[in-house]
């Protein structure tokens, strides 16, 4: 059952990263592309999509990280898993206090109430989601090593 919940952790926390990733240096791009109402309004879409189910996913990978720290308590590797939920929990804290607030105003705007600072809006929002990338990324590379 261990094994199961290790696994299932892993595969959870790698789901995510990938979907973030894709966002950053795959989606993000495109919309870059698109002509300007196009591309406000990928985002706008993207952020109510990916808003609405992302949450779940953060808290549910670190719930996840701490059911594996608390039942392999002991084990080898349980260290990893516990820095590995620390960084969760940064990113956790970065998506609420940095990227939800420009998300929440974004994921409303069309091209007729957008305001005047939107591709600046979107910008920070992107530097703060790269960080927040390389942060999982960490998080999930020390889940992996963690696996006994």
């Amino acid at each position: 059952m261990f094994d199961a919940l290790e696994v299932f952790t892993v595969v959870t926390v790698g789901l995510m990263v990938g979907v973030e990733f894709s966002v950053a240096f795959v989606m993000n791009p495109i919309f870059k592309a698109l002509p300007e109402d196009s591309a406000q309004l990928a985002r706008s879409h993207g952020g109510r999509m990916l808003g609405a189910a992302m949450p779940f996913w953060y808290f549910g990978s670190l719930a996840l990280a701490v059911v594996w720290a608390v039942a392999g308590w002991g084990r080898p590797g349980t260290g990893l898993v516990v820095t590995a939920g620390a960084l969760l929990v940064v990113s956790v804290l970065m998506s609420v206090l940095l990227l939800v607030p420009i998300n929440n105003r974004g994921k409303t705007w069309t091209p007729e109430n957008r305001p005047a600072d939107w591709k600046e809006q979107s910008a920070r929002w992107d530097r703060y989601h790269y960080a927040r990338v390389a942060v999982i990324v960490a998080a999930f590379t020390l889940l992996t090593t963690a696996l006994t």
